[in-house]
């Protein structure tokens, strides 16, 4: 019986296992953690000791690379361009996981499919506060104050869609009040004017209004968390003052590309949340007002999910339009 070359060839296409190259070990060269905001902000601030930790973990060194604009959508996508590369991971936040697809005509990725979860990193609350010139030293006087002056006091965000806009918006509806937006490029500039007096109030990130709370700049009136701040534990809940529904943790999770392997994500997942468990990069977490936090794909990807269908419903409400 003879078999001929090219029957050899076609019985071993038979075989689906055949493999003709091996799956790469993973990692094989540094990781790149995409920050998708200025180098020095918030953002960077739990990046950093992320990827020092991760490091230190995968045995490969994790660069941290700014990019930002597009609330955070620019260095998103530049993960999920990155197609199945899974040394290209991101920190994405709020605005770009859950908030943006209900506020751009045209995301550039499809946040269900183009980035595949890895884990929630932290999450960062955010305070209700008054400029000290306002005079209000406690939140049912703020209420009083805006219910008898309807559209007089003023709100500064830091920018149009994001979480301190969206999360003053819900405080709104929920509080029946009724405040003037005024955005701005970043909430430096916000709190610039918080303290001046030129706006009234703002809901911004612990960490921003920290230092100025701390001078009697502005006053802290509420926390719009499921719990006080460890950093301000004299300042109620918004739960506490009840408003249970005004809640708006800012937060940042780590993505990587959507068709990355399986197996390489795994390994993130692993040394990240080992990093994020360690009491060094908890505790320094802790010290700027972050929660770190450190769970399951499955669980992350749920998340992404609550907090997409809240702030859609948010905007819905509001009419809120990108300028």
């Amino acid at each position: 019986m003879f078999i001929t070359r090219r029957g050899m060839v076609a019985g071993l296409a038979t075989f689906p296992a055949f493999e003709t190259r091996a799956e790469q070990p993973f990692p094989s060269k540094p990781l790149t953690l995409v920050v998708p905001f200025p180098a020095g902000g918030p953002a960077d601030t739990f990046g950093r000791p992320l990827a020092q930790g991760m490091s230190q973990r995968l045995g490969h060194a994790v660069v941290v690379e700014n990019k930002s604009g597009a609330a955070g959508v620019t260095g998103i996508d530049f993960v999920a361009k990155a197609v199945s590369d899974p040394h290209v991971i991101g920190l994405m936040s709020a605005s770009a996981g859950a908030i943006m697809q209900s506020l751009m005509p045209k995301m550039p990725y499809d946040p269900a499919k183009d980035i595949a979860p890895i884990t929630l990193v932290v999450r960062v609350q955010e305070v209700l506060v008054v400029s000290a010139k306002l005079g209000i030293t406690d939140f049912k006087t703020f209420v009083a104050r805006a219910k008898a002056t309807p559209g007089k006091l003023t709100y500064g965000s830091a920018g149009t869609g994001g979480i301190t806009h969206l999360g003053t918006e819900l405080l709104k509806r929920e509080a029946g009040i009724d405040l003037l937006h005024v955005p701005y490029r970043g909430a430096a500039p916000a709190t610039n004017d918080l303290i001046a007096g030129t706006v009234d109030c703002a809901l911004l990130d612990v960490p921003v209004l920290l230092p100025h709370i701390r001078s009697g700049a502005v006053k802290p009136l509420a926390v719009s968390s499921d719990a006080r701040a460890a950093l301000l534990p004299d300042v109620p809940t918004m739960s506490e003052l009840g408003l249970p529904k005004v809640n708006s943790d800012n937060w940042y999770a780590l993505v990587a590309p959507g068709e990355s392997s399986p197996a390489a994500r795994q390994k993130i997942h692993d040394a990240a949340v080992a990093t994020l468990r360690s009491p060094q990069v908890s505790d320094a977490f802790a010290a700027v007002g972050g929660v770190a936090v450190g769970g399951t794909p499955a669980e992350l990807a749920a998340f992404l999910k609550t907090e997409a269908v809240k702030w859609a419903e948010v905007i819905k409400l509001a009419n809120v339009k990108l300028e």
